[in-house]
């Protein structure tokens, strides 16, 4: 298992690299951060004073190699924009971002499995037809209108949730959560649906095709022969042969919740990283754009790495095959 991880990580490391290249790249000659950053009066002193204190004069792998080392550090430089550490700023909108996709992910999973496990048992049912007309709507419907719609019905017509922004949220040291007031949490309910939607139907349309699939496989025809009773057969055997695919899925998904989450956090005005994303692009603040990438690149990075470690929970066909490798 430890070689495994090992190996994992050393190929994880070029990906960093090469993601950290093209970002720096992208943004390195987007935009004037010295005309940003000194306004409009300024003098040539000031402007090359500024150029030298930023490193802008030194050649492009110069610069790159120093962005590197610095972003292996923990340090992304100064935001053009707001003249503070791009790594002060994102500490502050990950704890936002984090919560955000956590709830969205846990409405995906905690919806989406039963919907799809029910849909793929009861397949004519009304509540199944019900279901995937739904995931047709979730599909179809991009977020942005999705969280326009919420916003009128749940705080311009009925007026029971708030329609911007994070609520009262408690420090506990650097990180801020909303899960501990009651108005942090009523101002999650509809960013993380919004969020979650598209994701949930994904996962439920999934659990249904592999639930019908496996319910059709000569071993799950055997345990009926047995005598199993339905309960044993469909989450002893089927369910749990089903959840193989569905942690992949489930994985990229919550990756994908994080990294797409620009679109809810600018409709709801929420004070996260991706929104930070979107004002800093407006400025060309260089900096910002590139650890959020390098940052989104990394979560995918653990997400993947936990998935393969969970394939050895969930399926013992993979444990077998590695010890016989070895």
């Amino acid at each position: 298992m430890f070689s495994f991880i090992v190996s994992r990580l050393l190929q994880a490391l070029p990906v960093m690299l090469v993601v950290s290249f093209i970002s720096f790249a992208m943004f390195a000659y987007v935009g004037d951060p010295v005309a940003i950053m000194l306004g409009q009066d300024f003098t040539e002193a000031q402007r090359q004073a500024l150029i030298t204190d930023l490193g802008l004069d030194k050649p492009f792998f110069v610069q790159f190699l120093s962005f590197l080392g610095n972003a292996a550090q923990g340090e992304f430089g100064l935001s053009y924009r707001l003249s503070r550490p791009v790594a002060e700023l994102i500490a502050e909108r990950a704890p936002a971002t984090l919560e955000l996709a956590l709830c969205a992910a846990i409405v995906a999973l905690a919806v989406g499995v039963p919907m799809g496990v029910y849909t793929g048992l009861y397949r004519n049912s009304w509540l199944s037809r019900f279901f995937l007309t739904f995931s047709l709507v979730g599909v179809s419907l991009p977020t942005f209108l999705i969280g326009i719609l919420l916003i009128l019905t749940f705080s311009v017509w009925l007026g029971w949730l708030p329609s911007f922004g994070r609520g009262d949220v408690v420090r506990l040291g650097w990180w801020s959560t909303g899960f501990l007031t009651w108005g942090g949490l009523k101002a999650l309910i509809l960013p993380a649906i919004t969020l979650g939607l598209f994701q949930l139907t994904l996962i439920m349309r999934l659990v249904r095709s592999e639930m019908m699939e496996v319910l059709r496989t000569d071993y799950i025809k055997f345990a009926r022969a047995r005598g199993l009773p339905n309960r044993a057969v469909h989450f002893g055997h089927a369910l749990k042969n089903t959840l193989v695919p569905v942690i992949t899925i489930a994985g990229l998904q919550l990756g994908a919740i994080i990294a797409f989450a620009i679109v809810t956090e600018t409709v709801f005005q929420w004070p996260g990283m991706g929104l930070l994303f979107i004002q800093s692009v407006g400025s060309a603040d260089i900096p910002v754009m590139a650890a959020y990438l390098m940052m989104i690149a990394l979560v995918f990075v653990t997400i993947n790495l936990v998935v393969d470690l969970l394939y050895y929970a969930v399926d013992p066909r993979l444990r077998i095959g590695r010890g016989k490798g070895h």
